[in-house]
């Protein structure tokens, strides 16, 4: 099995690498005049950022491009189903932005390296 988004297999799994990063807890902290230390309200656990790095390669410039055009479609804003090739699922996550590391055309085909930025914003 694959990497997937939504359910459907859009990358790559050679030389694919999925960082996930720790979750962002977000705090309250308080002097109080005449008191020692400080008080700290926890306000919760917020969300984390999810970097994937891989590449692409598709036969000719117009099939690349349309793998890209899927990738970006789901930079709408709304939130996906990431799993990834060991069975790992992570929901709720927003594809941030898609960035083009760099491209090399390989005799008739064409690689392109690639950057995704996810958010997590909960499980």
């Amino acid at each position: 099995m694959g990497t997937t988004l939504d359910g459907k297999a859009l990358f790559d799994e050679q030389e694919l690498e999925i960082q996930i990063g720790s979750w962002e807890r977000i705090r309250i902290e308080r002097a109080v005049p005449g008191l020692d230390g400080i008080v700290s309200i926890d306000l919760g656990r917020r969300s984390r950022r999810i970097r994937q790095r891989g590449t692409l390669r598709a036969v000719g410039g117009i099939e690349m491009a349309s793998r890209f055009n899927a990738i970006e479609a789901l930079c709408d804003g709304d939130t996906h189903t990431l799993v990834t090739a060991e069975g790992r699922s992570y929901a709720n996550v927003r594809v941030d932005a898609l960035k083009q590391l760099g491209r090399e055309v390989a005799g008739a085909g064409i690689a392109v390296a690639y950057e995704i930025v996810y958010t997590q914003l909960g499980e």
